[in-house]
């Protein structure tokens, strides 16, 4: 494995003076691709754990029209619907519109934040079930970040799977800190019951860089492999819900393979045995 760069924080505030935008309060960096910042949260915003809303920053001054456009995205929201600050997770794209500035952000910046949440990944869009799947790459976690910090989902499951496969061993980092410190969270061991976290289960993977456990989620599924290493039996229908959140390629790989195991895709109109994310930034 290679030596990973030391996580660095800074943080900071500052009263937000342009419409529909937030001040970043803390801004942390994992590794030269990933990185997550909070923001302050609107005081009107309501949203459902696992829903996303459009973000971005001001574009470059067009030189005809002398006026600037807002560069925006979806980013799932990472915190939980109780969090008295927002948090999102994201990619380092060098050449991106968007991210290609947005990771220069410090603490005391502002980024625009546009207050309508919506996404398919809530408890709503599922059936009651007893054990609950959380299928992500990359910062696909971060919907899952948000559902992990959610007394709803302890109520409603017996028992929460996590898995989550990325190319090398650092880009686990934001996931694995984010569950153990469920562990310490005294807030959520008091609302929800002490040692609610042992209801999680979770099957960290990479794909290039040696760790642990090698491979791809799918793969490690087809073989039988990742419900030997979690000692738990294979999706059933009758019992089993999921929720995915990946690039485009895994999403659509999942959902053939969840629906082989007889899962139907639900929705917020019609809930079922799993859903997907459909707006995602990887």
């Amino acid at each position: 494995m290679t030596e990973q760069s030391p996580v660095t924080h800074t943080s900071a505030v500052k009263v937000p003076t342009l419409p529909d935008a937030q001040t970043v309060t803390e801004v942390t960096h994992y590794t030269d691709r990933l990185f997550s910042f909070r923001v302050t949260r609107p005081a009107s915003l309501r949203f459902r754990s696992g829903e996303f809303v459009m973000i971005g920053l001001m574009g470059d001054v067009n030189p005809k029209t002398g006026k600037q456009k807002p560069l925006l995205r979806a980013y799932s929201i990472a915190s939980p619907s109780w969090d008295e600050e927002l948090e999102f997770y994201s990619i380092k794209v060098q050449d991106g519109p968007l991210t290609s500035r947005l990771q220069h952000i410090q603490p005391g910046d502002e980024i625009i934040l546009r207050p309508k949440p919506v996404g398919t990944l809530v408890h709503d869009a599922l059936l009651p079930g007893k054990r609950l799947w959380f299928f992500a790459t990359g910062t696909g976690f971060a919907p899952f970040a948000s559902l992990l910090r959610e007394p709803q989902t302890y109520e409603d499951y017996d028992e929460v799977i996590i898995t989550h496969t990325c190319r090398e061993a650092g880009e686990l980092t934001y996931g694995r800190e984010i569950i153990e410190s469920l562990k310490t969270d005294e807030l959520l061991n008091d609302v929800i019951g002490e040692g609610f976290w042992k209801k999680i289960k979770y099957y960290p993977t990479t794909t290039r860089e040696e760790s642990a456990r090698m491979g791809r989620i799918t793969d490690l599924m087809r073989s039988g492999q990742a419900f030997a290493d979690l000692g738990v039996e294979p999706l059933n229908a009758e019992t089993d819900r999921a929720m995915i959140c990946g690039n485009l390629a895994f999403n659509l790989e999942l959902k053939e393979m969840l629906e082989e195991y007889g899962l139907e895709e639900g929705a917020n109109s019609k809930p079922a045995q799993y859903v997907v994310e459909k707006a995602f930034l990887d």
